[in-house]
């Protein structure tokens, strides 16, 4: 009934432009309440806590309940979605932020109110995903996100999951609707129209990539612009538990304090001059300043799984296209709106395999894993070692699915990379839009932005039979 309310914002977007798609929304609008009526109706006198089981349950619901409704007044209000299926496709990665879109071109063409729409999209599933990362996965115990249970915002509550839910997303919303103003702002003084920067700061702090043109940032063709964008993809894909104390405390120490901060910096300046110096060496560009510029800025977009574009890393020289597209798997900080592992449990595996290497050497002594000055309990360590085994294998899995389909090896890994990890583009003919898949093939890829987006534990288990017993 809530997410109703907001498809009357593009509603206004299209009256003040003179589009006529008005209707469209406004059917959705009331298909979508009316619906949401009907299930709240019998139990709205029902007061009963939120239970982990519940929790799973909702966090499922959210995304794919909403994302189907999500999908009606794409399909009515514009032609550029020719089957259910597509509208489907691109509300559900607009709530998940992954980016990707299967409109072929012509997104320039597409009315105003359209394009609002699917940036809001993407912000609203952002804050979705800030409270699920900060609030409900740490409680479930999902692939090692408990973790951070003591270091974020809001009360904690190992038993319900009501008053914490509440209480993060007000505070969470706060530090996300402001980070998103001052963003638009920036935008807005750097050339963007207001619209443009409107839209383009709802899809910047929550790592989704829509953008309201076809060449995507590449269309205003300006270097202020990209740095700004570069600045603020990074933002978003930094745990916002962190932009929250440091608003908090008035302190920028609280990021250099942080262990998965630091790693997660140190890692983007290791992969930039491994992508930039074939650019430079094999003189993709005319001169090194315009390598770095475009090898960065993709290298963020992809890593931040934000999928802004201003080249096509396809048909850059030697390792460089599989290494952007790996650096979205790691990449996004826990409490983060970027897809991926996470950068918390990439460096808790290695430090899991470290320790495996030095029990080699000594296999009596008690060797302890710490993060941040803290032990890490073996229950968190094995729960990411079965995550990275779990992910990994979907992966794989999903590939093949792809391939099967009819596409190659490497535009399979990408376009299943793209969705699993909510980055946005692939590679080859699939790095502007995913309409050359097939309708099984895109199915395939709604599952695995679902997949990503619940952090695959969350979605995979309300499919196992013990999920359901009483």
């Amino acid at each position: 009934m809530l997410f109703s309310l907001t498809m009357l914002p593009p509603v206004a977007v299209g009256l003040y432009y003179g589009e006529n798609t008005e209707p469209a929304f406004m059917a959705a609008m009331w298909i979508t309440l009316a619906t949401g009526a009907a299930i709240w109706w019998p139990a709205r006198k029902v007061r009963a806590e939120l239970k982990i089981r519940d929790g799973f349950l909702v966090t499922v619901l959210f995304w794919t309940v909403l994302g189907l409704f999500g999908a009606i007044p794409l399909f009515f209000a514009s032609d550029a979605w020719h089957t259910g299926l597509d509208a489907i496709f691109e509300s559900v990665s607009g709530l998940t932020t992954t980016g990707a879109t299967v409109v072929p071109d012509g997104i320039d063409e597409l009315p105003r109110s359209i394009n609002y729409y699917r940036a809001q999209l993407h912000w609203l599933g952002g804050m979705g995903i800030i409270v699920l990362a900060v609030a409900v996965l740490p409680m479930l115990g999902v692939g090692g996100m408990q973790l951070y249970m003591a270091e974020t915002p809001g009360p904690m509550k190992n038993t319900k999951l009501t008053p914490r839910i509440t209480e993060t997303a007000r505070v969470l919303w706060m530090v996300y609707a402001s980070l998103t103003t001052i963003c638009a702002l920036v935008y807005w003084a750097l050339g963007m129209s207001p619209f443009d920067a409107i839209c383009h700061a709802f899809s910047t702090l929550s790592s989704g990539g829509f953008s309201t043109h076809d060449a995507s940032i590449g269309y205003f063709n300006s270097p202020a612009i990209e740095f700004a964008v570069m600045f603020f993809m990074l933002v978003g894909a930094s745990n916002f538990a962190l932009h929250y104390l440091a608003w908090d405390r008035k302190s920028l120490k609280v990021y250099l304090r942080d262990g998965e901060f630091r790693v997660w910096l140190s890692l983007f300046g290791v992969f930039g001059v491994l992508v930039c110096a074939p650019l430079i060496y094999y003189h993709t560009y005319p001169d090194v300043y315009t390598a770095v510029r475009h090898g960065m800025f993709q290298l963020i977009a992809y890593g931040t799984d934000a999928g802004f574009v201003t080249a096509d890393p396809t048909h850059w020289p030697t390792y460089t296209p599989l290494l952007v597209v790996l650096a979205s798997f790691m990449f996004g900080c826990s409490g983060s709106t970027a897809g991926g592992v996470k950068m918390i449990r990439l460096i808790l595996f290695v430090k899991q395999a470290l320790r495996e290497l030095q029990r080699l050497v000594h296999p009596s002594a008690q060797l302890l894993i710490k993060f941040d000055g803290k032990t890490v309990s073996n229950d968190i360590v094995y729960a990411v070692g079965g995550f990275f085994s779990v992910y990994v294998g979907l992966t794989i899995v999903l590939t093949f699915a792809m391939m099967a389909t009819g596409l190659d090896s490497t535009t399979a890994f990408s376009a299943v990379a793209a969705c699993m990890n909510n980055a946005g583009p692939g590679l080859g003919i699939l790095n502007a839009s995913m309409a050359p898949v097939s309708e099984v093939g895109k199915g395939i890829l709604i599952f695995a932005m679902l997949l990503g987006r619940l952090e695959v534990f969350t979605l995979l288990v309300v499919f196992t039979p013990s999920f359901w017993r009483r």
